[in-house]
């Protein structure tokens, strides 16, 4: 079985939207069927067609929680020390041709939200950087052409 690494902060997240999923999304699509099926000819129905499609990204979200949780390998990182680049790390670099700063954490591949700062393990620039240490510099593929970075901060939190 593959085994996914995730800090416990991740697990709870998944864990609460299984919980959601389960107890109030669920039930609340199988009234909204019930109710669409009250309207008469389910063919041209357009609130059972709706309700069916979002009861499948339903079960479809459940199944994939409920065989991603019990393989997930929780990481404590406050545990985690020193000034390499590894998993559970905030690491924060300057783009060398623009000086734009940003600041990201790497983790899990199922609790990676680049809009929360957080990117996964396996994405290009996690394993660019991934054991380097301040003051490196790490090139990424990008679509647009090769990107630059140097590392100016390594913490874990």
């Amino acid at each position: 079985m593959q085994k996914f690494p995730m800090t416990a902060q991740g697990l709870a997240k998944l864990e609460e939207e299984l919980r959601q999923l389960k107890s109030e999304e669920r039930p609340a699509v199988i009234r909204a069927i019930a109710e669409a099926r009250e309207h008469g000819d389910l063919s041209e129905n357009a609130e059972y067609h709706a309700a069916r499609e979002h009861q499948s990204f339903i079960e479809g979200r459940i199944a994939e929680l409920e065989g991603v949780i019990p393989s997930v390998e929780v990481i404590d990182v406050s545990k985690l020390s020193g000034d390499q680049v590894r998993f559970g790390a905030t690491v924060t670099i300057i783009d060398e041709e623009s000086d734009e700063e940003k600041t990201y954490r790497i983790v899990g591949q199922h609790e990676a939200d680049t809009k929360q700062g957080s990117i996964s393990l396996s994405s290009p620039l996690a394993k660019a950087l991934l054991g380097k240490s301040v003051g490196d510099s790490v090139e990424v593929p990008a679509p647009g052409g090769a990107r630059a970075y140097e590392i100016t901060k390594v913490r874990f939190v």
